[in-house]
């Protein structure tokens, strides 16, 4: 893939390591909070030139709470790879400046509500008129159009209205939230992968597009399984995916371990380490929803037979036989010998929060593994050489 516009290569800070699949390439990121910025961040880990452009104020991720002093751990996290730039649209030479860009970009992300864009001179139809190869990438809450399409949306809202808070707690309960952005890191996904695509297309018909992700599209996507409602089904059927209590988290004599069991192979080995060999051979409970009809009556006894040991200890035990995981802390991660094995924490170096660790590349390629990561910038960290990198890519334009 070909930028519109070729840039001096020595002009802004260079990628260090090897290539990967979308280096050469610009992407313009005027997004904030997660969906948009992190879809740009994963879209940067394969090689792209990113630059995350923000008003004066800053994005407001920036201003979370945070235990770490010099910077937020959610903005740093979110935003690796780019260059940091500061613009306030509102200001004629800020506007000029962005445009000068966007004829040089190969993609555009923003999270603004539709009736934005247009009102600050960024909208599809006039970024278009500039750069007809532009990828144009817009995140919304709800969409581009219906009742809803100007209402802010936020992760934990579409978890809420879209039904994942309700199936989360149990029958009966009141709803509960999943923690962790859930639907904000699934759009970004979807931001990574839609973009991705167009850029594909746009090699066979050279011309760029409009691209668009929302929040509920993401929330309802996650959701496939439970978004099918068969032809005279009632409105209040089981929806939910989980397997009647035997797969699930478990107390043991220390810790908590979290069994998957569904399958008849590892129901006969779970039940055999367990010293349970009986509830295997018992025909009641021969079938996933044999077992979820009698869960009040083996849930007790397994978890007896927990109890005998620690969630390591059963983590080791169960080995490849049984699917499980002893419950961990994030912290537990950074030096796990999986993770470290597929090299997934990097060493960063941030301009006021000094060295860190983080996470990398979430895509193996094997001829185009793509560059280094770097830390996030620092609110306008690179406006002045990005800034002359426009003016002697205008100079040498004129000439």
């Amino acid at each position: 893939m070909k930028a519109p516009s070729e840039k001096p290569a020595a002009e802004l800070p260079p990628r260090m390591g090897p290539n990967g699949p979308l280096s050469g390439l610009r992407v313009l990121d005027l997004s904030a909070y997660i969906a948009g910025p992190y879809g740009c961040s994963l879209l940067a880990d394969q090689g792209a030139e990113v630059i995350k452009i923000e008003p004066p104020a800053g994005d407001n991720l920036r201003k979370y709470p945070s235990t770490l002093e010099a910077e937020s751990r959610a903005f740093v996290g979110v935003n690796r790879s780019k260059l940091g730039v500061m613009l306030d649209l509102k200001n004629p030479k800020d506007h000029a400046t962005l445009m000068a860009l966007v004829r040089t970009a190969d993609v555009l992300v923003h999270n603004f509500r539709p009736n934005v864009p247009p009102r600050l001179g960024i909208g599809y139809e006039q970024l278009k008129a500039i750069n007809p190869r532009l990828i144009y990438c817009s995140v919304t809450g709800y969409g581009e159009t219906g009742p809803l399409k100007e209402k802010a949306g936020y992760d934990q809202v579409l978890q809420t209205m879209t039904g994942m808070c309700t199936l989360q707690g149990k029958r009966g309960e009141p709803p509960e939230i999943l923690y962790g952005s859930v639907v904000d890191y699934y759009a970004a996904a979807l931001v990574a992968a839609g973009v991705s695509s167009a850029l594909y297309e746009r090699e066979k018909s050279g011309q760029g597009q409009f691209v668009g992700v929302s929040l509920l599209r993401a929330a309802l996507t996650m959701q496939s399984a439970r978004m099918v409602w068969a032809e005279g089904e009632p409105r209040d059927v089981g929806r939910d995916m989980r397997s009647g209590g035997i797969t699930g988290i478990h107390p043991t004599k220390e810790g908590h371990l979290y069994i998957s069991a569904n399958t008849p192979h590892f129901w006969q080995a779970l039940c055999q380490k367990v010293g349970l060999p009986e509830l295997a051979d018992d025909e009641r409970y021969d079938s996933v929803r044999k077992r979820a009809l009698h869960v009040d009556e083996i849930v007790p006894k397994l978890r007896t037979a927990l109890a005998a040991r620690s969630a390591l200890e059963w983590e080791a035990l169960f080995g490849e036989a049984v699917p499980c995981a002893a419950a961990r802390t994030v912290e537990d991660m950074f030096d796990h010998e999986q993770v470290l094995a597929e090299d997934m924490v990097a060493t960063f170096a941030h301009p006021t929060l000094g060295s860190y660790r983080g996470f990398t590349r979430p895509i193996k390629f094997d001829r185009t593994p793509g560059p280094l990561p770097f830390a996030a910038p620092t609110l306008g960290q690179h406006t002045a050489i990005v800034m002359a990198s426009q003016d002697r890519d205008g100079a040498a334009a004129t000439q």
